[in-house]
């Protein structure tokens, strides 16, 4: 972000404040990050266009219930998915299950130590972790992929996750275990050179 530019948060207190113009900012910031997203769950760049449009309309409709718990782009992630999701819905179409994206996940302790460095070579180092646990989570099994997707990504507990898969919580923590234990062993030689 250039010298001077304003935080994320001080653009969403101007949005909530009735600044239409800082959302403006917020959506030239976001806009190719959150249609690369929902380009993992709708394949037509035009409906991917579209989606985006909404998931931003939705974002400015509840801008004021973010209160900075989170990131907000952490926050403007979930809209997309669940925008996305609502979509495939309504054509009757399921998703591809590759919907990650980690620069909103704090669930997963591997990464901490990669979030407080802003080197360029720590940033590669980043960019070629997310693509070794996108890669990773593509091959893992149907039931490891939705359960850790849900999980990690879309933030549900476990109870959730178990009534969405209509399975025990004990099948959903052990398919939770399971995926994390083949993502760290892919990702291990990436975190062991980030340091």
């Amino acid at each position: 972000m250039p010298q001077g530019s304003p935080s994320d948060q001080e653009l969403v207190e101007r949005v909530q404040k009735g600044d239409k113009r800082a959302f403006d900012l917020l959506v030239l910031k976001y806009q190719y990050k959150v249609c690369g997203l929902i380009s993992r769950y709708v394949n037509d760049q035009h409906e991917v266009m579209d989606v985006a449009q909404e998931s931003f309309i939705k974002a400015y409709r509840a801008i004021h219930t973010f209160r900075g718990d989170s990131a907000f782009y952490t926050w403007l992630y979930r809209i997309a998915v669940n925008t996305s999701k609502n979509y495939l819905i309504s054509r009757s179409r399921r998703p591809s299950g590759s919907d990650v994206e980690l620069d909103n996940d704090d669930s997963f302790s591997v990464y901490e130590q990669l979030s407080d460095v802003a080197s360029p070579d720590a940033n590669l180092n980043r960019n070629r972790l997310e693509e070794a646990i996108y890669s990773v989570i593509k091959t893992l099994p149907e039931e490891l992929k939705s359960a850790i997707t849900l999980r990690e990504f879309d933030g549900m507990n476990y109870e959730e996750i178990a009534q969405v898969m209509n399975c025990p919580v004990g099948t959903v923590r052990s398919r939770i275990f399971r995926a994390r234990e083949a993502i760290e062993l892919h990702i291990r030689p990436y975190l062991d050179g980030g340091e």
